[in-house]
């Protein structure tokens, strides 16, 4: 029998854990509203802000994201693709499903430095300014995707969100460097 959360599986969430969403969810469809979704990611938030902290609570939310752009691009984007087509196909993708409007402002294809911009970001478009960068589960989902795309593993940092006064959502990536002893 399928569980989904497998105690025994380091790892225990998949693509499948989604299930047949569809099937489901004859009537109503497959979409919800962005306050849905910002209801329950805001909600997590404060409840795990108050149980671990804000530091740990953004490492969580960067690692979940991580996990999801992972399983999101083995599942969902075609990674063979080269690198103008891919972006392309991960631009249509995102959109379609109402995720955001993705650009590449920069990227190096020697170092895979990279600076992208989402805008209409469901996680934080329209949101007040309060100074602070919110969209640390998008960092993570955006490592996870560069990740699956590239076989090399990003550190993904927002500069700029709603929430700090920006109307767009820009995004640093590097490529971490591990010294080899």
């Amino acid at each position: 029998m399928f569980k989904l959360f497998d105690m025994e599986d380091e790892n225990k969430f998949s693509w499948k854990s989604l299930g047949d969403i569809e099937k489901g969810r004859k009537n109503l469809g497959t979409d919800i509203p962005v306050f849905v979704y910002r209801l329950f990611q805001f909600t997590l938030r404060d409840e795990l802000i108050k149980q671990f902290g804000n530091e740990k609570t953004i490492e969580i939310f960067r690692k979940a994201g991580k996990l999801a752009g992972t399983e999101f691009s083995n599942n969902i984007l075609d990674l063979t693709l080269p690198f103008d087509e891919f972006f392309a196909h991960l631009q249509k993708i995102l959109e379609d499903n109402n995720i955001g409007i993705l650009r590449i402002e920069k990227f190096d294809l020697i170092t895979g430095s990279i600076i992208l911009t989402v805008s209409e970001d469901v996680d934080c478009s329209g949101l007040p300014i309060t100074g602070e960068t919110v969209c640390n589960y998008d960092e993570g989902f955006l490592a996870g995707i560069l990740e699956a795309y590239t076989k090399k593993e990003y550190i993904i940092t927002e500069i700029d969100c709603w929430a700090t006064g920006s109307r767009v959502c820009r995004f640093i990536g590097n490529v971490i460097i591990k010294n080899e002893e």
